[in-house]
């Protein structure tokens, strides 16, 4: 068994060819597809976060929705960029969203990739300290994200309240029991998958990841979360882990699959400069025949290890369209593998 979920980008644009017109559609619509992939089986609905770009940008008040309008499917990102983030405001809002939703929250953060404009989370007041990069400065920030998600008291109340405090010091409110777990940090490099699982989180690895040996992604991904696992039973941490990984795959099951995506099984895994001086790998899509796609993704070593399969998605085509896309791997494809 296999947990699987979509990943979105929450893309729109003016395009005749786009269902998500407008913020408010993809919105919306991001909402609706979560209730009918809820429906159909699915287990998780994860939404990516870009600033300055015409994608989803603030993660909670969707979440929120989300999990007030479903009851099982698992919520989450892939990932939140904490540079551009307060720590403190983020652990409010994302402990009224696991609230919300009851516990379902699984919340994918990172020091975020190359972003729409040059230094933007300067513009959102911050910069790194000296000596420091903007690297640094994210993972600080998830350090102090993870550290007040414990629910401890830390600052000293005011003898003077306008509300009367319990006795003391006191925390950020509101507080979700159990939330601390259900973090996973977004590692695109070997040593950062290390370092999440010494913090005792979860690993999500994306379509991409640095490239550290030369070898296709599967391979490099598969070895990053061997490397993760490792970690964490060094580390000492008790409780089982999980890893996700991203994938674009497509069933093409009829004539409308064939037409939008029948040339991308031809892809192959590519490399390139993501940053200046950092050389990445970038997966492949999988589009093929069910039965083609069994044999092909039954050779990707990085599935086998994760426990978790995001599934990224067309979301400009919407909702009928995603529903179906969905639904042909959970129907032709994951049985077969084991998955389901």
């Amino acid at each position: 068994m296999k947990n699987i979920g979509f990943l979105s980008f929450g893309h729109w644009s003016d395009h005749p060819a786009y269902q998500t017109r407008t913020a408010g559609d993809t919105l919306l619509q991001s909402i609706d597809l979560a209730v009918a992939a809820e429906e159909i089986g699915l287990d998780g609905a994860y939404f990516r976060v870009h600033h300055f770009a015409r994608q989803l940008a603030s993660p909670f008040p969707l979440l929120s929705a989300i999990g007030a309008k479903t009851s099982k499917i698992e919520i989450g990102t892939g990932v939140i960029d904490m540079r551009y983030e307060n720590p403190m405001y983020m652990v409010e809002d994302a402990g009224a969203a696991d609230l919300i939703s009851g516990g379902r929250l699984q919340l994918g953060i990172s020091r975020g990739s190359p972003e729409q404009v040059i230094e933007g989370w300067r513009y959102f007041g911050y910069a790194p300290e000296g000596g420091r990069d903007d690297a640094d400065m994210g993972r600080q920030k998830a350090l102090e994200f993870l550290d007040k998600l414990k629910g401890e008291g830390f600052a000293q109340p005011n003898p003077y309240p306008m509300f009367p405090n319990p006795p003391g010091l006191l925390r950020l409110e509101p507080h979700s029991e159990g939330l601390r777990e259900r973090i996973w940090w977004g590692a695109a490099s070997n040593a950062t998958a290390v370092w999440a699982a010494e913090n005792g989180m979860n690993l999500q690895s994306s379509t991409l990841k640095f490239d550290e040996s030369g070898e296709p992604l599967h391979i490099q991904q598969a070895k990053q979360i061997r490397l993760f696992k490792e970690a964490r039973k060094k580390a000492g941490h008790q409780r089982e882990p999980r890893v996700s990984v991203s994938r674009s795959i497509f069933a093409l099951v009829n004539d409308q699959d064939r037409l939008y995506f029948g040339q991308q099984g031809k892809a192959q895994d590519s490399f390139g400069n993501i940053e200046p001086n950092k050389r990445a790998v970038f997966g492949k899509s999988y589009a093929a025949e069910p039965d083609v796609l069994i044999k092909e993704l039954a050779k990707d070593e990085a599935i086998q290890e994760a426990d978790t399969l995001l599934l990224t998605i067309p979301n400009t085509l919407g909702v009928d369209y995603n529903v179906h896309v969905l639904s042909a791997i959970l129907e032709h494809v994951a049985p077969a593998l084991g998955w389901r």
